[in-house]
């Protein structure tokens, strides 16, 4: 069994793609709900799929261990990403905000398609408009970056705290007797919709197993919906991106820090984060799924539990994959390919649940949807390495590449021809 190397391929850092591998499948874990039933069920499973039995199980372990982790381990990864290609553009003569704001606006480009063709939980908007904003302090060092990163984090839980708050007096307003329409309607547009009815679970139905061409005609006449979503985030990721730089920058996301530091952030975090998720857990409950309830709790009090198991996760899985063994190969070709695979999840899923595909939106309950997530996990593993094996890139990486470079960037990998006699 190999160890593992420092760098491959074209410089790549190993650490970094086997982390990044690991975050883009921990992703689809989460993700699978939300393609599979209405999007309210994602955060309260007592509205759909089931809240009892193995549906509880599949949901609380998820909330504990993966939901909000892998996303801050994906985002931070990007920012360490981001701040490699700068590092390397500079060090190439190449002008380095010209560059990143054409990787930028092409990954925006991609995530508008995947948003309003495909899905609405695109994240790749937001990380281009973040990204866009984080340049400006790739300078900093590493301890500003903590900071600024740690205020940003600050600033989005303060944020949702006042959405929270103004949800309350909207709660109260909607829910008073003789309330006026006006109050039910903006409640029921808002928070409200985190606890629909049965006649909005059935709209959700029709609108998701319907043709492809209705689908998407109804995602582009609610247009305007990408900016307050994109917008609401935008703290927290620009916290993370700045956190992952600074991981970058000390070596801690590249592998450079002894195992009994790794160990020591991997205990810690790990245990700090899991309580965290469980006191999630259990207050969501004993509230009844309380819809404000919930979502403060995770949104908010839950935010520094969450990045911080991040980091913890960050150390266990540079630890497990410090001997450079098959399986590490492969999650680390999954993380090479992680822009394909993360789209290429949206496809397979939407060919699954929708009704242009398979048609299981709705019918199937949370473990039962689950059990889809094992099977895409084993693609992801099998496709990737084969094909790096003949290709510089994954296919949407090497689009974009191409595109932010405004040329064709070579594909196959030319094979040396044996020497003759």
């Amino acid at each position: 069994m190999a160890t593992l190397p420092s760098t491959g391929e074209s410089g790549r850092i190993i650490t970094l793609d086997i982390i990044r591998g690991v975050a883009v499948m921990g992703i689809f874990s989460v993700n699978v709900i939300a393609f599979a039933m209405i999007e309210a069920a994602y955060f309260n499973p007592a509205v759909y799929g089931g809240s009892t039995g193995p549906n509880f199980a599949v949901w609380a372990t998820n909330m504990v261990l993966i939901d909000g982790k892998m996303r801050s381990l994906f985002s931070m990864l990007f920012g360490a990403s981001m701040l490699l290609v700068i590092e390397r553009a500079e060090a190439s003569g190449r002008p380095a905000w010209l560059v990143h704001a054409r990787r930028m606006l092409v990954l925006l480009g991609f995530g508008l398609i995947h948003y309003y063709f495909i899905w609405f939980g695109d994240i790749l908007t937001l990380y281009a408009v973040c990204g866009l904003v984080v340049f400006l302090f790739r300078n900093l060092s590493i301890e500003r970056q903590v900071a600024l990163g740690a205020a940003f984090m600050v600033g989005h839980m303060l944020l949702f705290t006042g959405f929270l708050i103004d949800g309350y007096h909207t709660d109260v307003a909607a829910h008073a007797p003789n309330a006026p329409q006006a109050a039910i309607d903006s409640w029921n547009a808002g928070f409200g919709s985190f606890a629909p009815d049965a006649q909005t679970i059935a709209d959700d139905r029709a609108i998701h197993l319907g043709t492809y061409l209705d689908y998407v005609r109804y995602r582009l006449s609610e247009w305007t919906d990408i900016f307050p979503t994109t917008i609401a985030f935008i703290p927290d990721t620009i916290g993370l991106m700045l956190l992952g730089m600074a991981g970058y920058r000390s070596g801690f996301l590249t592998g450079e820090w002894s195992n009994k530091a790794y160990r020591r952030v991997a205990v810690i975090s790990l245990s700090i984060g899991f309580v965290g998720g469980a006191g999630v857990v259990g207050y969501d409950v004993w509230s009844g799924f309380s819809v404000l309830g919930s979502i403060a709790a995770f949104v908010v009090v839950a935010t520094p539990f969450i990045t911080v198991m991040a980091f913890g996760y960050a150390a266990k899985i540079i630890l497990l994959t410090r001997r450079f063994g098959p399986l590490a190969q492969r999650i680390a070709a999954t993380g090479r390919c992680a822009f394909s695979n993360y789209l290429g999840t949206s496809i397979v899923a939407s060919l699954i649940f929708y009704g242009w595909g398979l048609g299981y939106y709705g019918s199937l309950s949370r473990w039962q949807a689950w059990c889809l997530v094992p099977l895409v996990w084993v693609g992801m593993l099998l496709w990737s390495k084969p094909w790096l094996e003949r290709f510089h890139y994954g296919p949407l990486e090497w689009a974009w590449r191409s595109l932010a470079r405004g040329k064709m960037q070579p594909m196959r990998k030319t094979r040396a021809t044996p020497a003759t006699a």
